[in-house]
């Protein structure tokens, strides 16, 4: 099999893994508990999280653990609104379904969400977001970069807009980010991540949370942490910053040799006269978005599938079947929306697989295009 979704998932690295089971055998104890086998255990979380806040250039007393990037978003837009004091939101159509779900959720309860324009480079349009906050806007909420197109979006523009409004809380879902591309926290009030976006085990994410922000909680019933209550999942989070670490070392070579592969498969699959390229030229090198024209994403999905080769429609926690919100943003065309579909690359991705699947599209374009 080829795998082309490391979007939806990466494999978690040796060395994280490693470190997963030593630091589960070493530290047995709970670290909320007071005898001294809990207090190595707290002394491992503390040391660990001071690691990650260097690393991510961040306070580590702002870093609350999650199951994942959903539970943060959750977290995050949930308890904002409900410390806020208004009840009008701002976001943009290419948020993940952890996002959007949890606005039109909001919606429902009567807060009021007003949507960004999209540029056709798949950019946020800044001036337009900018004339839809209010006095009583209490978040803006923004992806870092699309996941289904790889756009990378103006977050220090967006986040000098909310400086000029007092009570507003930006909140970025830097999911697709964290560990691919430089990212930067500064005047960022909320950010949510995950490991397994970046090589790290399934389970663990984290939402940071700068001082300055109100929050209610999502999960109540005890905990040394008050906005996420719950035993600390120590060698979890070992491992996240494990991974986190690795990432940010080698991440200048990572991604020259992605964007190789970007580059090589752009080339050879812009050759096809029914093929759309929908990822603007300057999106991140790891997600390729693609149309085939009159051929419906799912199909095409699914006839790669039966070559050994899997890709996704749209995000793996989105609908499938329904045409792509983002790539309809940017193109203005339903059909070439329900014609999407996408690759995502690793450094882990070889040569040898990129031209089996060039191979594999070929076949399935002339069984499908004719």
């Amino acid at each position: 099999m080829i795998y082309l979704d490391y979007a939806a998932n990466t494999p978690a690295a040796s060395q994280v893994l490693e470190e997963y089971v030593s630091c589960e055998q070493t530290y047995i104890a709970n670290p909320n508990s007071a005898h001294p086998l809990g207090a190595a255990a707290r002394q491992k979380l503390a040391e660990v999280t001071d690691r990650i806040g260097a690393e991510l250039g961040i306070d580590g007393a702002g870093i609350i653990y999650t199951s994942g990037a959903s539970e943060a978003n959750n977290t995050a837009i949930k308890g904002i609104a409900a410390a806020g004091r208004g009840r009008h939101i701002v976001s943009t159509p290419l948020e993940h379904p952890s996002v959007s779900a949890p606005l039109g959720f909001l919606q429902e309860q009567g807060w009021e969400i007003d949507y960004a324009d999209i540029g056709t480079d798949g950019k946020i349009n800044v001036e337009h977001l900018k004339s839809l906050v209010r006095e009583d806007t209490v978040l803006i909420a923004v992806t870092a970069v699309d996941s289904e197109l790889g756009t990378v979006q103006p977050i220090a523009e967006i986040a000098e807009i909310k400086k000029q409004s007092p009570g507003c809380v930006l909140h970025v879902d830097a999911t697709q980010a964290i560990g691919k591309i430089p990212f930067s926290f500064e005047g960022i009030d909320t950010v949510s991540f995950a490991a397994h976006k970046f090589y790290g085990p399934n389970g663990i994410g984290v939402l940071y949370k700068s001082r300055s922000v109100k929050m209610e909680p999502l999960i109540h019933g005890g905990g040394a942490n008050p906005y996420r209550s719950g035993t600390p999942a120590l060698a979890l989070v070992s491992s996240l910053g494990k991974a986190l670490s690795i990432s940010l070392d080698s991440l200048p070579e990572r991604y020259a040799y992605v964007k190789q592969m970007n580059e090589h498969l752009r080339a050879r699959l812009g050759t096809y006269p029914a093929v759309v390229i929908n990822s603007p030229a300057d999106a991140v090198p790891h997600i390729l978005n693609v149309s085939v024209s009159g051929v419906k994403g799912t199909r095409f999905r699914d006839a790669l599938a039966e070559l050994g080769v899997c890709v996704s429609v749209r995000s793996a926690c989105s609908t499938d079947g329904a045409p792509s919100k983002a790539v309809y943003a940017v193109s203005g065309d339903r059909r070439n929306a329900l014609s999407s579909w996408r690759i995502s690359l690793s450094h882990l991705t070889t040569e040898d697989e990129i031209n089996e699947f060039l191979k594999a599209f070929d076949t399935c374009y002339k069984r499908l295009v004719g």
